[in-house]
């Protein structure tokens, strides 16, 4: 087990931060040479995304939405065990949380504003109050991320207000969208429902976000998840078989049924 880089208090700023405004960043907490080999491996997938289901564009024009195996360098627990990351998670949705998705959001040049969207429905929409945090998007980039090549626009708090409550705000101009600049190494934890929308990248560089989803122990969402080779199950530490219990177990990642298939989660705008 790794050490947490932050301490129980830092930790549990951060955590009132994301309750506060949706998110918080943790600043230089990833390794920039372990994420470097990660965009070197991440380049093939996304060609080869592109190629296959790219006439999709159901992110939006040049933009694409591509899970990760879970292999190496992908399956690294330097990253999603981290004793920080997972401490702020455990602060907002219980010690008990599952983690259900390991993927990227890449938009390249040609991209364009996304219109502004949650990322998941409210649990008990007929009551009219939004709940505690109940699924969680740990963020980070595989490159720097500046205003030229995208970076996402996040309206501080609305993921506290129903979406028709937040957008008038917004058109009111009482909240705002922020565009969140980040640099290689940076982490941002954020509650999935507060109003966000992606920008255009214009750089001739793809901007590579990944995303690994943490959620309350009770929630099942089917159009994402992990593919777990069963090989790899000895490898896992306790604490990461127990937060990836939810996830189907494979025989190989490699069985071209699976390679070819299609993203299922296409409907992510809520």
């Amino acid at each position: 087990m790794s050490h947490a880089r932050h301490t129980s208090a830092e930790m549990d700023e951060l955590a009132r931060a994301a309750q506060r405004d949706g998110f918080c960043l943790i600043k230089n907490l990833l390794p920039k040479s372990l994420l470097r080999s990660w965009r070197e491996a991440f380049a093939p997938l996304l060609d080869a995304h592109i190629a296959r289901e790219g006439h999709l564009k159901n992110r939006g024009h040049g933009r694409y939405y591509v899970t990760l195996p879970f292999k190496a360098p992908f399956a690294e627990p330097r990253i999603y065990e981290d004793e920080t990351i997972l401490g702020v998670v455990e602060r907002l949705v219980g010690a008990d949380m599952t983690m259900v998705q390991l993927a990227t959001d890449t938009p390249l040049l040609g991209s364009d504003y996304q219109d502004v969207h949650r990322d998941t429905p409210p649990l008990f929409p007929e009551t009219g109050r939004e709940t505690p945090a109940f699924q969680l998007a740990v963020n980070f980039p595989l490159v720097d991320v500046t205003a030229e090549n995208g970076p996402i626009e996040i309206a501080r708090g609305t993921h506290m207000l129903s979406k028709a409550e937040g957008m008038r705000r917004l058109e009111q101009g009482e909240v705002a969208l922020e565009p969140i600049a980040m640099e290689l190494g940076d982490v941002m934890v954020r509650d999935v429902r507060g109003l966000h929308r992606g920008t255009p990248n214009r750089s001739r560089e793809p901007r590579p976000m990944v995303v690994i989803g943490y959620s309350r122990r009770w929630l099942f969402r089917p159009e994402v998840s992990i593919r777990v080779p069963r090989e790899s199950l000895s490898h896992l530490s306790e604490r990461a078989k127990r937060m990836l219990r939810f996830n189907p177990i494979v025989e190989s990642l490699d069985a071209p049924e699976e390679t070819e298939e299609a993203e299922v989660y296409q409907a992510f705008a809520y």
